[in-house]
């Protein structure tokens, strides 16, 4: 039984959990970071234009040549990166599949990878599905991580740390002092940067900084990114790994095994979106995430939550202990119930559920109209009857 072993103690998504009570409830979903507005035209045509072309069949296992190719001209063009198409570049279904394929790659069972919390939901389970044992790491929302705590969970054992810049949930981004102290501490360590940029181009302060273009960190980052944020396509299940090109051999092993490859129609749409959306799209994508933001921020923070505006990504991490003595999922499921409007439990962000138990997270990622509705209704929160705490 050795797969009841494995997954013993973990639950459903709590995220997916919650997009289903909201439309049991037609609330506003703010809990899963789906966006509800149409993704470019350019992917779409090149889509409809290849699955006409018959292109249906299985791409190359490891990602369609011509993706492949637009990926090492986006990370040269954007990070001067010289990444090599043929041997360094694997496309998965997905950044979530991106992840687990690239720590079974190169996690034993036995070794530890470090894991900042609040973390998304998948990186302990992945993890623990590695048959590792996950360390975890306070990560502040606001101001530095504490580095010598970040030192001491390093240790002989430590084969991975996973890092999340954009972060995801709390839209932090990393500073290039800390990337660097994190990535000598993996060259000292022997250990593999495990990082997640799928929110690479969604940011509003400073600048992203990929870990793997930092002096001696090549030969030790795995770089997940994908389109699912970036293109507005968190359905279409195209993710991306850059990594060195022997432990690049070993994720497409793992890759195969796991999901053979990524629909293959929907590659030629991403690929034709890498190949002609110039710096403006990208622009353009902060520009209306940062509107997007303010006009939820705005929101809460008059309703009586208390929460700062994200550096990167699209969300937000709200307390709502001024509003209600209420656990983190009880509150969700209120919110969602009574007032239509459904934020994730923060609780699930944390190994420890008592850490999460007075946050919720809430996603921006919808239109403008859809925003300003959820704030109309957020608005009613205070003068709403609540039941007792616990």
């Amino acid at each position: 039984m050795r797969t009841a072993r494995r997954t013993h103690g973990f639950t459903e998504s709590v995220i997916r959990g919650m997009t289903r009570l909201a439309t049991q409830h037609d609330a506003i979903n703010l809990a899963q970071g789906f966006p509800n507005f149409a993704a470019p035209n350019v992917l779409k045509e090149a889509a409809i234009a290849a699955i006409r072309g018959d292109i249906n069949q299985y791409a190359v296992t490891w990602g369609a040549p011509r993706l492949r190719r637009a990926l090492a001209t986006k990370y040269a063009d954007w990070y001067d990166w010289d990444v090599d198409p043929e041997t360094e570049i694997t496309v998965c279904c997905g950044a979530t599949e991106a992840m687990v394929s690239a720590l079974l790659a190169v996690v034993d069972p036995g070794d530890e990878v470090i894991v900042f919390e609040p973390y998304y939901e998948n990186y302990s389970p992945d993890a623990i599905l590695c048959s590792a044992n996950p360390v975890f790491v306070p990560m502040p929302v606001e101001g530095p991580l504490d580095l010598d705590r970040v030192a001491a969970a390093f240790s002989p054992r430590t084969r991975a740390i996973v890092l999340n810049t954009p972060n995801n949930p709390t839209g932090r981004l990393l500073t290039q002092q800390e990337l660097v102290v994190i990535g000598e501490l993996c060259t000292r360590y022997e250990a593999y940067a495990v990082t997640d940029e799928i929110y690479e181009h969604i940011y509003y302060e400073g600048r992203h900084i990929p870990m793997a273009t930092l002096p001696g960190m090549r030969e030790r980052t795995i770089t997940v990114s994908g389109a699912s944020k970036t293109f507005s396509v968190t359905g279409w299940r195209v993710g991306t790994i850059i990594a060195p090109a022997q432990v690049t051999n070993a994720i497409r092993k793992v890759h195969d095994f796991l999901t053979v490859g990524s629909p293959a129609p929907l590659q030629e749409g991403v690929a034709a979106a890498l190949e002609q959306l110039g710096p403006e799209y990208y622009r353009q994508l902060a520009g209306e995430y940062r509107e997007r933001r303010d006009i939820l921020i705005a929101g809460l923070q008059t309703a009586g939550f208390k929460c700062a505006p994200p550096a990167g990504a699209y969300y937000v991490l709200a307390d709502f202990s001024d509003l209600s003595d209420m656990p983190d999922d009880r509150f969700s499921e209120w919110l969602t119930a009574e007032i239509g409007v459904a934020p994730v439990p923060g609780s699930s962000f944390y190994h420890d559920d008592e850490h999460g138990r007075h946050l919720v997270r809430f996603a921006f990622c919808k239109t403008e109209d859809m925003l300003h509705e959820a704030v109309a209704r957020l608005a009613g929160v205070r003068s709403a009857g609540q039941p007792a705490g616990h």
